[in-house]
């Protein structure tokens, strides 16, 4: 991948939620990583030291939303106090390179008194100094009109495309099912790519996390059926939605999301569920889950978001990621 801008105009830095994701980005732009170091002090605070000079770089700084409430809040503060470090170091640009944007669900005010967390975050990254956020299939592409700043939502699905392609000969024999009404549009577009039939589950939460009911509409009969979302948390929709796809008649029930969140128990409830296969991307840390649930299944995304830097890096349009998979 060639940069046309001199020599060292570019410095990638990577925060401490995925450093695996920041390494293989930074092997295909053929970049090191920069040396900044995050440190958690004595009394909790977080603590960035970098280690070189900024003046007049192009800065993209990679960090993820994942881990528990805690360690998630530390890592957004994280990004925050990257970024200011950044600023005040008088780099021309700087980039967020955020796969899971943390507080995506969080996107409206859904009940009285509660807040919409992601522009609250929006706001945070702005005021902190960020230029530019690249980020992996939003929670709801609306987010994107939080900022006053450009946002580019880049797309698993021409990743997700190949997968399908390449492990189903016959388009007759699947599927494509999506869990909720929300993410109906996604799999409909999947499916009118792939030139075959989809259904949809609907689905009734009690409260948060907790779903109480599920009606399927399609008829899945003999297919094999592909449950697409955006994101697996505690994954207690994927499997519930698994077994009313047996029930209904299908023959074999696998999973693909984007972002393997994987909190709490999940990965105990996926070796338990009907699930055949869980496929996710790379966006979050697996570390050893693929040891411990042997159904899981990775699409490396590390092309993707490598491709987006250098193409903003020299001015070129991104939208070509958004119907092209890069490996």
């Amino acid at each position: 991948m060639s940069l046309r801008h001199p020599k060292n105009s570019i410095k990638i830095l990577s925060a401490n939620s995925h450093p695996d994701l920041s390494n293989m980005i930074c092997e295909r732009l053929g970049l090191p990583l920069s040396n900044v170091k995050a440190l958690e002090l004595a009394n909790n605070e977080d603590a960035i030291l970098v280690g070189e000079s900024l003046r007049d770089e192009d800065v993209y700084i990679i960090q993820t939303g994942c881990g528990g409430f805690e360690k998630l809040n530390d890592y957004v503060m994280e990004l925050l106090l990257m970024i200011h470090a950044c600023r005040t170091a008088s780099a021309r640009k700087i980039t967020a390179v955020i796969p899971n944007f943390p507080y995506a669900r969080q996107d409206r005010k859904d009940k009285s008194r509660v807040p919409i967390s992601a522009k609250l975050v929006a706001n945070l990254l702005t005021t902190a100094g960020c230029d530019h956020v690249i980020t992996l299939d939003l929670h709801a592409s609306q987010i994107q009109g939080f900022f006053s700043i450009p946002v580019d939502n880049l797309y698993a699905e021409p990743n997700v495309l190949k997968y399908i392609q390449s492990h189903f000969d016959n388009k007759d024999d699947i599927i494509l099912v999506s869990p909720d009404v929300g993410g109906a549009k996604r799999v409909a577009s999947l499916a009118d790519k792939l030139d075959t039939m989809f259904a949809l589950i609907h689905k009734e939460r009690a409260k948060a996390n907790v779903v109480s009911k599920m009606v399927l509409v399609g008829d899945v009969t003999d297919k094999v059926c592909i449950l697409v979302d955006d994101m697996a948390d505690t994954c207690g929709t994927l499997c519930k939605a698994s077994d009313l796809l047996l029930e209904k008649g299908a023959k074999e029930v696998m999973a693909i999301v984007t972002h393997g969140i994987f909190s709490g128990n999940a990965i105990c409830k996926l070796n338990q569920s009907n699930l055949k296969r869980v496929v996710c991307t790379n966006s979050m840390p697996l570390n050893n889950l693929q040891e411990l649930c042997p159904k899981l299944e990775v699409i490396d995304i590390s092309g993707t978001l490598s491709e987006a830097i250098r193409r903003l890096h020299n001015g070129e349009s991104v939208s070509y990621l958004f119907n092209t998979a890069v490996f």
